[in-house]
């Protein structure tokens, strides 16, 4: 039929959704189960390395995240070279101010916000100057992460041989965050904790985790002890692979990954929708235009000339201001409709 039947701001209600996703990383794919293919990318410029689940020149290969390390400029300006080494020094100011004025923002005088494993921003105490920083891909965090969700286990002792101690591990996780968060220009974001007994103080997380952005920042003062490190975070134990913080941020990205167990976390779909309520009178719709719809000028429906028309609904149009299909609605199955019923189409459009 050409009938256009209006929909009232009565017959509209918006609603919002969000969906998760359980998310799964391995360690075995982080530290490059496909290393002879290449599932770990590495760039001439040497300035990060991203992570694939198979070799990243296949075809069915999914980008899972990216592995770098900067350092504050104020970091640098304090250390002497002899100490610390040289290696990319300017390339790690630039990783961690662009970081950090991305997720940090600056402060009231211009400057950029040095990253703060407790949250109090502006202030001396608890600032991470040297972090490393792990950015997940899009596919797996979709519009967010959510909130109290995020573990992410570590080995921390190892063999001979570069083997790894199943037993010595602990797992970091933003315990508390649901309930306790803070937000930056990027959005929200929780404290990072080695377990959930040091939630007791915000002076004890080792990073944080920006929940929209899907970036995770560690201190790497977390590696000093832990993972062999002594306090000029030099390798203390030849037989592991881990670099130390003077080598280069492909060193520092490698021996990160590979003290890896695995990653889990949920990720979070917005889902929006507009649910249009489309209400069909008793005399509304129990004729239809359709040419089959009569024989002879009869309504073939009909088997005498006193029964009731009959129709059945199978398809709702919305159309806009001026007559313009904009959605279209299958039902199911076709409805039947008469004079003597009246209906009420329950139309969702997500977005």
């Amino acid at each position: 039929m050409s009938t256009f039947k209006p929909i009232t701001n009565d017959d509209v209600v918006s609603t919002r959704t969000l969906l998760h996703e359980a998310i799964p990383i391995t360690g075995t794919i982080a530290s490059g189960t496909y290393a002879s293919d290449g599932n770990i990318k590495t760039f001439s410029h040497g300035m990060f390395e991203s992570v694939y689940d198979y070799p990243y020149l296949s075809s069915s290969a999914n980008h899972i995240f990216d592995v770098t390390y900067g350092w504050s400029s104020t970091y640098s300006a304090s250390c002497a070279t002899a100490a610390r080494g040289a290696a990319q020094a300017k390339k790690k100011v630039n990783i961690y101010n662009q970081m950090a004025q991305v997720l940090m923002g600056y402060n009231e005088s211009g400057s950029i916000r040095n990253f703060d494993s407790d949250g109090t921003l502006d202030d001396a105490a608890n600032e991470m100057h040297q972090c490393i920083f792990v950015n997940f891909s899009r596919l797996l965090v979709k519009d967010e992460i959510k909130k109290n969700s995020f573990r992410m286990k570590l080995y921390t002792n190892w063999s001979d041989g570069h083997q790894k101690v199943p037993s010595a591990t602990y797992t970091l996780g933003d315990y508390n965050s649901a309930n306790e968060f803070r937000t930056s220009p990027s959005g929200d974001y929780g404290l990072v904790y080695k377990q959930t007994s040091d939630t007791s103080s915000a002076g004890n997380s080792v990073g944080l985790i920006f929940y929209q952005a899907g970036i995770m920042v560690l201190t790497s003062s977390m590696f000093a002890g832990d993972f062999g490190w002594d306090a000029t975070h030099a390798i203390t134990t030849s037989s592991i692979s881990l670099a130390s913080i003077s080598g280069t941020i492909e060193n520092l990205a490698d021996g990160f990954r590979r003290t890896l167990v695995d990653i889990d976390f949920n990720n979070t779909i917005e889902l929006n929708s507009s649910i249009y309520f489309c209400r069909v009178n008793h005399n509304e719709f129990n004729y239809s235009a359709n040419p089959t719809y009569v024989s002879d000028s009869k309504l073939v429906v009909k088997n005498n000339y006193n029964d009731l028309p009959i129709t059945y609904l199978t398809t709702v149009g919305l159309y806009g201001a001026d007559n313009e299909l904009l959605a279209v609605a299958k039902l199911s199955e076709p409805i039947r409709k008469d004079p003597n019923t009246e209906l009420t189409l329950r139309v969702r459009l997500d977005y």
